[in-house]
């Protein structure tokens, strides 16, 4: 069954070890934070720093696993149609908006959406770090350092699957950052198989 993200807000759910979750841009140019903590305790969560140590990449994409902060296996991408996301920015919110859009209104943004969404399993706002930017294109220059926010590469239709490696907390969001989505917000879908 397709569950729908409304734009601009967000949804945690359980993920049990083997079970499959398939992202959806339904509509194109959207991007969807993804976090993760490991349902057996909080404490053990996603982990940039780790996966790009034991993946050895920056380009996450299928055949990659994404780790925690334990050094465990958490998630394994199965299949990915867009092959470009970021693992770098964090979750956008009140103060990126103030910070990034101080000429637009300031929006609770994707961390305030995962903190509503993930506060019914006990887990806490300051409990949010980075997330997995599905479909989010940062482009880096990597003679000067310099990132730098691009529109989606993603297409209406577009996925990608991750498989639980352990029983996990999820939250997923259709984010709200202007730049992050080319300037516009729409849905994101997700199915668990």
């Amino acid at each position: 069954m397709t569950v729908r993200i409304e734009p601009r807000s967000g949804v945690a759910f359980f993920l049990r070890s083997g079970q499959r979750l398939t992202v959806i841009d339904p509509d194109g140019g959207q991007v969807s934070d993804l976090v993760a903590y490991s349902a057996q305790d909080c404490r053990e969560v996603l982990s940039n720093g780790r996966t790009f140590d034991y993946e050895e990449t920056l380009k996450l994409t299928a055949g990659n696993r994404l780790w925690s902060n334990r050094s465990r296996p958490m998630l394994a991408i199965v299949d990915d149609t867009v092959g470009v996301h970021d693992f770098l920015l964090t979750p956008c919110s009140e103060a990126t908006f103030e910070h990034f859009y101080p000429d637009k209104p300031v929006h609770r943004g994707c961390h305030g959406n995962l903190a509503d969404a993930l506060a019914p399993h006990g887990i806490n706002r300051d409990d949010i770090g980075t997330a997995f930017n599905i479909f989010m294109n940062v482009p880096f220059d990597g003679q000067s350092g310099k990132l730098s926010v691009a529109p989606p590469l993603s297409r209406a239709g577009n996925r990608i699957v991750v498989e639980a490696l352990m029983d996990c907390i999820i939250g997923l969001t259709a984010c709200s950052a202007y730049d992050s989505n080319g300037g516009t917000f729409k849905p994101i879908d997700y199915e668990v198989t």
